[in-house]
């Protein structure tokens, strides 16, 4: 008896306190998104986080994100605590913009009005000052709206740049340090959108739609003597929200269209969309790039935060990896060398479509949406109460490594961000037959705080085919959860490579129809591109459900393109295709994907 006893205490503490030794995140961020206010005479409450900045302030991450009434502190950006501040703008802090410069954080709002400049030599205390009493000398519909701080260390100069519109563009301008950050000197135009030789630049899901497209999120990073000016589009509300480049030789260019763009794109998957974010380096000197990722149920703005490892290759382009990127990824303890999968977990998604049963459901919401990567449906629980369940079955034993929860606001009526009030448990429990259960997490083990992504991962495997969800607690009216996922590895065989994979440009050169042969036992495909054999940066991820055919709308014309295909399946993945090139304009384009 005490050695069943024993073993049952060891592999509770292995299992269940996973947060002591994890070392993987995954996409959206695990933060504690605060409840936004924007909607509030209208009614709707939801949790969102957009926009966000992340800054390296002596060897510590902060993140500031639209409309948080605080920002967040990491020192290893994996566990982030939620800060308040002593001071702060009245309204709160959309799309902030962020720069340290030697030992002082400066952070500024967006604004069509006068705003200060606020400064902290310790955010990690929340204590903030005021630098200036900011007054824009700019007309009232320009902003500086969506701002980006610049400091070159090389000059010590100062610049902003700034923009969010689909008439304007992406303004820049030195500003005078002797006169508190005033500007200096004419503000100029960087840069328009150029839908009609852009692709990706176009609006709409998939950039099917002819509406005007928008430009905002500046950001500004120097390497090795160049200057990277960094924008977002085409906008917030699809699946296409990517980031691009310019780039030039001085702060304020003139700037070159980098024809490689767009530099951080993640259209397909469960966290689509990657646009309005910035560019940082960890404490290893490895680039990252974080966007936002489109949720948009309640509202259309409603959006998560996303981080994929980004940098610069040998030719000095600009890239980002969101190859699997909403799969668990590795953090780094060094400085990695820059392959497409040195950080990529290797996790695979077991939950794809795979059946489940809930212990009850509201509504139409049925427990299948809980499983089928779209975050803008969901299921929903008759009663938001302790022990309800949903338990999915992946088929055959698998290799269970973290799961990861995705809750929705449905219906929510919280209008404060209470921590009393205002946070996240349940347990996680794995089956091989079904009847005999074994509890792997347990969040009321730890200390309180909202999870609304919440991502968890096992200190070791556990060998299982049934995965069950127990309801803890969450603030919201309803148990609304939009996806269940689960991650690890299968008993088999990865699958073969696709065969048969085509690419075609259109005589409209922005697109391409891409055709492939399926493969048995795939659970997806990734498209990988690029302008080199050796620079398939770009990625597009499909589900094997989904047709074989597509119309690839992202590129740029007058420039070369080169196309492989890779499939995944609970296992493993494919060997990459061979690189082609694409073929001569097609008579017939493809029908545009919905």
């Amino acid at each position: 008896m005490f050695r069943n006893l024993l073993c049952t205490l060891v592999f509770t503490i292995a299992c269940c306190w996973h947060s002591a030794a994890q070392s993987t995140y995954c996409n959206p961020m695990d933060i504690d998104y605060k409840y936004n206010f924007e909607q509030m005479n209208e009614g709707i409450s939801y949790r969102s986080g957009a926009d966000p900045v992340i800054i390296n302030h002596k060897g510590e991450y902060f993140l500031f994100v639209t409309i948080s009434g605080g920002y967040w502190h990491s020192k290893d950006l994996l566990n982030w605590k939620y800060l308040t501040a002593n001071r702060w703008p009245f309204e709160d802090m959309c799309a902030p913009a962020a720069v340290l410069v030697r030992d002082t954080l400066f952070l500024f709002q967006s604004t069509f009005e006068s705003r200060p400049i606020l400064y902290s030599v310790a955010p990690e205390k929340g204590i903030w000052e005021f630098y200036n009493r900011w007054t824009p000398r700019l007309p009232k519909d320009i902003g500086p709206w969506d701002p980006a701080l610049f400091h070159d260390p090389d000059t010590d100069k100062w610049y902003m740049y700034w923009g969010s519109s689909n008439v304007y563009p992406i303004f820049g301008s030195e500003l005078d340090y002797s006169k508190r950050l005033a500007f200096k000197g004419q503000y100029q135009a960087m840069f328009w959108l150029n839908q009609y030789e852009h692709g990706w630049e176009r609006f709409g899901p998939n950039h099917s739609d002819p509406f005007k497209p928008f430009t905002e999120g500046a950001w500004m990073t120097k390497h090795k003597g160049r200057y990277y000016l960094q924008y977002g589009a085409p906008g917030t509300e699809y699946n296409v929200y990517a980031n691009g480049t310019y780039v030039g030789n001085s702060p304020l260019g003139p700037f070159t269209y980098a024809p490689y763009n767009p530099v951080s794109y993640k259209p397909g998957g469960f966290a689509t969309g990657a646009g309005h974010g910035n560019t940082f380096q960890d404490n290893f000197g490895n680039y990252w790039n974080t966007g936002t990722t489109w949720i948009g149920f309640n509202w259309g703005m409603e959006r998560r935060i996303v981080m994929h490892p980004a940098g610069f290759d040998k030719d000095g382009q600009m890239f980002a990896n969101t190859r699997f990127g909403d799969f668990p990824h590795k953090l780094p303890s060094k400085t990695w060398t820059g392959k497409a999968d040195e950080l990529f977990a290797g996790w695979m998604l077991l939950s794809y479509k795979k059946p489940a049963v809930a212990s009850s459901t509201l509504d139409t919401m049925n427990v299948a949406k809980i499983t089928d990567e779209n975050p803008r449906t969901f299921w929903a629980a008759r009663q938001n109460k302790p022990g309800e369940t949903v338990t999915i079955d992946l088929q055959t034993e698998h290799d269970i490594k973290a799961v990861q929860v995705n809750y929705a606001d449905y219906r929510s009526d919280i209008y404060d961000n209470d921590p009393g009030k205002v946070y996240t448990q349940f347990k996680i429990l794995v089956s091989s037959d079904g009847n005999a259960w074994k509890e792997v997490v347990d969040l009321s083990r730890e200390p309180k705080r909202d999870r609304p992504c919440a991502y968890v991962e096992l200190t070791a495997p556990v060998r299982a085919r049934y995965v069950r969800y127990e309801h803890g607690y969450v603030a919201s009216p309803n148990l609304a959860i939009s996806e269940f996922r689960i991650f690890g590895n299968g008993l088999g065989k990865a699958p073969e490579t696709p065969a048969k994979f085509t690419a075609v440009r259109q005589k409209d050169e922005r697109n391409a129809d891409l055709k492939w042969e399926k493969v048995p036992g795939a659970v997806g495909y990734n498209v990988l591109w690029g302008i080199a054999p050796d620079k398939l940066y770009q990625t597009y991820q499909f589900w094997n459900d989904e047709p074989d055919t597509f119309e690839l709308r992202a590129l740029n014309v007058g420039v070369p393109y080169y196309f492989a295909i890779e499939a995944f399946n609970e296992n493993g993945v494919s060997k990459m295709s061979s690189v082609i090139a694409p073929q001569e304009a097609s008579a017939q384009p493809l029908p545009v994907k919905k």
